[in-house]
């Protein structure tokens, strides 16, 4: 090769490599800056959009877009959800945003679109770590049951929504909210929300809706949460204290293989268990809404009759005051007052609009809602209950054909009682119509009014029905009067929608009833279990507390026996909290979770400041415990140049060559981690970096290291293998900002920089470059591409010019090719590092 052809190849080598850095070292472009009014105290990325939610420790709940950082909308604290916001979570679709709250111990569902609650449960303890996953399973083994799950829709008819007046108490079935079941159990594909708090509490919602299971046996608190989308094991990172030393963090692997290995069961398990926890909701709020449709006017009457009793002279029956005025048109003194100065013709007209008003409300809720409810209950539970009946699929989640039988027959007492309440009120609608029909001719006689013609003809019949109406429910009872301060009780309806666990002041008559009569005289239909049980002492409300403890019974039995099964396959000291971060907020300390779906591993990300201030330590575990790993710890060395030099023999810069500190990490994706960091030698402590580590190579390393498990392992360091990284360009200086906390969503090439003050953010799209940077880019490409062709030209001219000639010609061409080359990686080396 002649010296020309070796300078030409050098040349283009030279060229492809600045091309190749420039490609392949992107910057991060800024978005959006802000200065907040409350300390941000939890971030969390939607999985698949460009939204980011905030929690302040004003209890706020805002939601951001990427774009200029935004605010889509605002969830301020209320004193149904609580003000102290605990963790956050997203669902995976991103659709739904879960929060947990302290002060009133209770997990919040919240619609992403339109900040409306959609769902929210009471726990234990304050959650202090949440993690929404969705399982990834790609065989054919749930499409068995996809189509069958449509089938409810087929048989049963679409549940109708809740009058807007009655859904001041909750929004969750009001207009365009009646399918709930829909909008939170999203795709067929199984989704579990994990909760963790204090004293190892830790639970698993299907869907966020159903507990699947509660485990036991965890040490300390939870600081983190993964479940691995194979269900095969979940990871806990949790945070012992004792009085002697500083609090230690341990990684525990528990073992949760019968939800992997019982998949298609538990999904439609969880699935029509979510269904009826929403049934009971619907039920509960029908309830609520009949409540607030009875007015209490409909006690003014009793009130008012019983005043009369404890005033009046005479020693006469109240009943008997009105038979007489019935049979022969003569009131005492005493009820001519009653009625023509307290109760007066007006009101008596608006108390018979108000009692057919509330009534009318009353009977279509029951009809149209606790009906419809109860059906739907019905049918799901005993289509659970043929699931349990499959032994061979079902038995191992612990459900139990008797515990569903107790809850179906508890759901038939409910719709019982529902159906005796609507013969409540049609009797006494009609009885009202009556009594106050005859009532207000009466009164309108005593003062002489006009009596219409339509109004003035009665009966044999409505003397008789208003006699029997007047000695069934104006007779004075004194027991009455020692629980309720009143001897009478002429409204029958409101005694059913007392939350009470009294029994009712007026039950049913079943005298001449022969359906009653018949059961009673049968020996084999008494006891049978054909037979709901009608409890006729008791309220609505009672017996639906009673369907609701059956039913939960029925629904915690699986949780039990799949908490029950779950293990602890290993549990790894790691090190101790160093007093420094005891004010730091739980949710951004290291360690830091992470699932590989492809590589089904798990991924912990943590610093151990006081040991080894330049490190950043991996832990893997493979999702099935029963696969060991090799080389499952590595140490990644921050103590390089920010700069990589292209020549190897080149030293970089003494300025490049700093020692940092990790602040944060998060796993960007697979084989990225994002990372802020902190320059040792930096006296202020203001030099912050923002970087983007590729672990490939890193991933890769070959040293093992041996695990004392009766030690923690920040006092067995020494044998850690050790593995040297350069993050060449893909870093940022943060100027102006105190970086601390970084949140990264690597599906949206996102990241959020956060201040150690908690008040400043910072956005950027990851892949991104500054527009600016770019153009100076595109001309320095241009400059390099001229300055190319302007040597090539020099060198073919020198060459042509000095063919024979001695050595020392060639030495200078190749000393003036060295040099242009040298400008060459210096303004790029420059351009890279804007």
């Amino acid at each position: 090769m002649t010296p020309l052809t070796r300078k030409r190849a050098c040349l283009r080598s030279l060229s492809a490599v600045v091309v190749y850095l420039g490609s392949a070292m992107p910057s991060f472009r800024q978005v959006g800056e802000k200065q907040l009014p409350n300390p941000i105290l939890y971030m969390a990325w939607s999985p698949n959009r460009d939204l980011i939610a905030l929690a302040n420790t004003a209890g706020e709940l805002l939601l951001h877009r990427l774009a200029n950082f935004q605010r889509v909308w605002s969830l301020l604290p209320n004193e149904n959800t609580g003000k102290e916001i605990t963790s956050l979570a997203w669902r995976p679709d991103g659709k739904v945003l879960a929060f947990s709250v302290g002060d009133t111990k209770q997990v919040v569902l919240c619609d992403a679109e339109k900040a409306e609650i959609l769902h929210l449960f009471p726990v234990e303890y304050p959650a202090s770590c949440m993690h929404w996953m969705e399982v990834q399973d790609d065989s054919s083994t749930l499409s068995s049951f996809n189509e069958s799950e449509d089938e409810s829709s087929r048989f049963l008819p679409k549940l109708p929504s809740l009058p807007k007046s009655y859904s001041t108490t909750s929004k969750i079935f009001s207009e365009e909210k009646s399918d709930e079941v829909t909008n939170l159990l999203g795709d067929v594909r199984l989704n579990i929300l994990v909760v963790g708090g204090p004293s190892g509490f830790v639970e698993l919602y299907a869907y966020g809706l159903y507990k699947i299971a509660t485990l036991s046996g965890i040490s300390g608190t939870c600081r983190s949460l993964g479940l691995s989308s194979d269900l095969k094991s979940l990871s806990v990172i949790t945070e012992i204290r004792s009085t002697e030393d500083n609090p230690e963090i341990n990684y525990i692997q528990l073992d949760t293989g019968l939800l992997s290995s019982c998949l298609p069961e538990l999904t439609k398990m969880a699935r029509k268990f979510t269904h009826i926890s929403t049934l009971l909701q619907y039920l509960r709020l029908s309830l609520t809404c009949m409540c607030e449709a009875w007015e209490d006017i409909l006690t003014q009457m009793d009130l008012r009759l019983t005043k009369f009793v404890q005033e009046k002279n005479t020693s006469t029956q109240v009943q008997d005051e009105f038979l007489e005025l019935l049979l022969w048109g003569h009131a005492s003194p005493e009820l001519q007052a009653l009625l023509m100065n307290q109760l007066t013709v007006k009101g008596l007209k608006m108390l018979g609009q108000s009692i057919d008003s509330s009534y009318s409300s009353i009977q279509k809720l029951v009809i149209s809602h606790l009906q419809s409810g109860s059906e739907a209950l019905l049918y799901h539970l005993s289509e659970v209950k043929g699931m349990a009946l499959w032994k061979q699929k079902f038995q191992p989640l612990g459900l139990d054909p008797a515990a569903i039988e107790d809850a179906i027959v508890a759901v038939g007492s409910f719709t019982l009682k529902a159906s005796e309440l609507l013969q409540v009120i049609d009797k006494s609608m009609k009885n009202f119509k009556a009594f106050f029909r005859w009532l207000y001719v009466a009164m309108l006689r005593m003062s002489e009014d006009h009596v219409p013609p339509e109004l003035n003809k009665m009966t044999q019949k409505d003397l008789a029905f208003v006699a029997d109406f007047l000695s069934e429910h104006f007779s004075a009872n004194e027991e009455l009067f020692d629980r309720k301060g009143k001897y009478f009780n002429v409204e029958r309806v409101g005694q059913y929608l007392k939350d009470e666990d009294e029994d009712l002041v007026s039950p049913p008559n079943m005298e001449g009833n022969q359906w009653v009569t018949f059961v009673k005289q049968s020996t084999h239909l008494k006891d049978s279990p054909l037979l709901f049980p009608t409890y006729p002492q008791k309220s609505l409300h009672f017996v639906k507390r009673m369907m609701e403890g059956s039913i939960e019974l029925c629904l915690q039995k699986p949780a039990e026996v799949i908490g029950h099964s779950v293990k602890q396959a290993v549990c790894l000291r790691l090190y101790t909290v160093p007093e420094s971060s005891e004010n730091t907020p739980r949710l951004f300390e290291l360690p830091s979770l992470w699932n590989d779906k492809k590589a089904a591993m798990h991924y912990v990300v943590f610093c151990m400041p006081e040991i080894s201030p330049s490190k950043i330590y991996i832990l893997r575990r493979a999702t099935d415990p029963n696969r060991s790993v090799p080389n499952g710890l590595v140490a990644l060395h921050l103590s390089t140049p920010l700069n990589s030099s292209i020549d190897d023999e080149t030293p970089a810069p003494s300025s490049a060559d700093s020692s940092y500190s990790c602040l944060d990490a998060r796993f960007y994706d697979d084989e990225t981690l994002t990372v802020v960091l902190r320059n040792l030698e930096d006296d202020e402590n203001k030099m912050r970096v923002l970087a983007q580590l590729h672990l490939n190579s890193v991933l890769s390393w070959d040293e093992e290291f041996t695990w004392d498990l009766t030690l923690r392992l920040e006092q067995q360091t020494e044998g850690i293998p050790v593995q040297g990284l350069a993050w060449g360009n893909q870093s940022r200086e943060m100027d102006n900002i105190k970086a601390q906390f970084v949140a990264v969503n690597g599906v949206r090439k996102v990241a959020c920089v956060l201040s150690a003050n908690l008040r400043h953010v910072r956005v950027f799209e990851m892949d991104a470059e500054e527009e600016e940077e770019e153009e100076e880019r595109a001309d320095e490409s241009q400059e390099m591409s001229s300055d190319q062709d302007r040597l090539e030209d020099t060198m073919t001219n020198q060459s042509d010019a000095g063919q024979g000639g001695d050595g020392a010609g060639g030495a200078e061409d190749a000393q003036v090719a060295g040099q242009g080359s040298g400008d060459i990686l210096d303004e790029t080396a420059g351009s890279d590092t804007l």
